[in-house]
């Protein structure tokens, strides 16, 4: 069985001939393209060649995925993932910070067994087998417990990171990116960081298996973990194509933190407000209340009333974290009246932002108590109608008309540039969050949250050219109303507005955001269950 000694020595054969490159000059030399399809310099090809030549000279039986070659099937049980040189930039710019990755495992990240890392300048190594810890240089190393006001987090901000990559830097004492995912994830383990974020705005600048799986099998053996965007548990395959933004952290409160925007510290109060007009909202909402016991929490006066208790306007509360019985038009209505964070019990039919089942209070309760999620962002749409501000929308703002049955002339305009005209009962101006909503139900397509992009749907065009579109979410939208006929704006189903012929709305993106409490299930999960496989 392969051994981290085995990886030690395939790391001094690579540190071995990378010595014999003359001068960094000649390590920047494109030789070949890789099998990721981009050019193979110098180094990178005689690292990766010293690691084949050790594992044939010694007749080691493992197949290899790697930067350059791609997969290679050796007849091995186990699998080699190598990155012969991450950080070569760092290398040809003679910054000693550079390693050979080297993992060792089966079928996916969840499979390894091995990691082993080396810094080709210092010789600083970093290993971990599965359930025997990590250690530095032979010494055991683990993660380091968070002090929020002094967070130091490795963050890339190259120029292929995403906008929200900055506003990390903002929110911690100090932060850094050294172009070297493995070390800089190793740093994570080993304690001198809380955090190693990669959040790059181009798909093809994101993390593979083979820049972080040795480096994975280390910060988890001292006690972190890795996790996407969304928060859940990082897994890849065997593969060169699969890649994927990364959080490493020495403990799950600092992605919350960084992420989520979820407070580290102060005790949460929260709010209850249910859909009264539901047949078991008195029931479910007692569940939450039995659940939520020796916790500070405030019940809304609709459902107050019913209960024989005292409540207050949901408006008023002064609250963390509203729980939401009720469907999906319930959690709209909530998040016109409050800018908490919200999670949602679902006591109508789909339920598509819904987070608990109501065959699941108690447990769902206890896991929201426990602070065992994330928090998942989404922008409101902001409306003004004759220089008055509306409330803002979490799915839609429509116009349509005011008499069954009866077409309207709009003309749209993006940035007041006229984009198109259409007649039509009316208009959709629909957020990535609505798209699954009233806008999918017209055959607009629906759209990831992370889309940054508001879409404009007809609603029964007259004529089948009218289409729907989508334009930045920092456009200023502007519907026109041409006809001296009367419509109505109608935001998120819950608030309607008369709105006079010959007029204008303006729809933008707003300030405030939507925070919903999220546990595991992603974006096209939740579209598969609830909506695709929904009855």
């Amino acid at each position: 069985m392969i051994t981290i000694d085995v990886l030690s020595a395939i790391a001094d054969a690579v540190q071995k001939e990378i010595g014999k490159i003359p001068d960094t000059g000649c390590m920047k030399d494109e030789i070949c393209i890789g099998a990721d399809g981009t050019p193979t310099a110098r180094i990178d090809k005689v690292a990766e060649n010293a690691v084949l030549m050790y594992l044939e000279r010694n007749a080691i039986s493992l197949n290899v995925l790697s930067e350059e070659i791609g997969f290679v099937d050796r007849g091995g049980e186990e699998t080699l993932i190598l990155d012969p040189v991450d950080g070569s930039n760092n290398a040809i710019a003679g910054i000693p910070y550079y390693t050979v990755s080297l993992g060792v495992g089966k079928g996916s990240l969840s499979g390894m067994r091995l990691g082993y890392l080396r810094n080709l300048v210092t010789g600083d190594s970093y290993w971990a087998e599965k359930g025997k810890g990590a250690f530095k240089n032979g010494k055991r190393i683990k993660v380091r417990t968070p002090k929020f006001d002094e967070l130091f987090v490795m963050n890339y901000t190259g120029s292929y990171s995403h906008p929200d990559a900055y506003a990390i830097c903002k929110k911690v004492y100090s932060s850094r990116s050294l172009g070297c995912s493995s070390l800089e994830i190793a740093i994570v383990a080993e304690g001198q960081a809380d955090a190693f974020c990669m959040n790059a705005e181009n798909y093809v600048r994101c993390e593979r298996i083979v820049d972080i799986a040795a480096a994975v099998v280390i910060l988890r053996e001292a006690g972190g973990e890795i996790y996407d965007l969304e928060g859940n548990v990082l897994e890849m395959g065997f593969d060169l194509d699969h890649r994927s933004n990364v959080v490493a952290v020495g403990s799950k409160p600092v992605f919350d933190y960084l992420i989520r925007g979820k407070d580290p510290v102060k005790d949460h109060r929260y709010g209850i407000y249910a859909n009264t007009s539901l047949s078991k909202a008195a029931d479910y909402t007692r569940q939450v209340m039995d659940a939520l016991k020796g916790h500070e929490y405030i019940l809304d006066s609709h459902i107050a009333g019913v209960l024989g208790m005292e409540g207050m306007p949901l408006k008023d509360m002064d609250v963390d974290i509203v729980i939401v019985v009720g469907g999906d038009g319930t959690l709209l209505r909530v998040l016109q009246q409050t800018d908490a964070m919200v999670i949602g019990i679902n006591g109508g039919s789909v339920g598509f932002l819904a987070e608990i089942d109501r065959d699941h209070i108690k447990d769902g309760i206890e896991r929201l108590l426990r602070e065992d999620y994330t928090i998942e962002s989404r922008f409101k749409l902001a409306s003004w109608y004759n220089g008055e501000y509306l409330k803002d929308s979490v799915n839609e703002a429509l116009i349509h008309t005011s008499s069954v049955a009866k077409i309207r002339h709009y003309k749209i305009y993006v940035d007041d540039v006229l984009a198109c005209e259409m007649r039509s009962d009316g208009v959709i101006i629909s957020t990535p969050t609505g798209s699954t909503c009233y806008a999918m139900s017209l055959g607009a397509p629906y759209m990831d949250p992370h889309v940054d992009a508001l879409m404009v749907v007809p609603m029964a065009a007259y004529k089948s050219t009218s289409r729907a579109f989508v334009v930045p979410a920092t456009s200023k939208i502007t519907v026109e109303s041409v006809l001296d006929k009367d419509c109505v704006i109608v935001l998120d189903g819950q608030e309607e507005i008369p709105m006079e012929g010959r007029t204008k709305v303006d729809f933008m993106l707003s300030d405030k955001k939507a925070r919903f409490i999220r546990f595991d299930m992603d974006f096209f999960s939740r579209v598969r269950e609830k909506l695709v496989n929904a009855l």
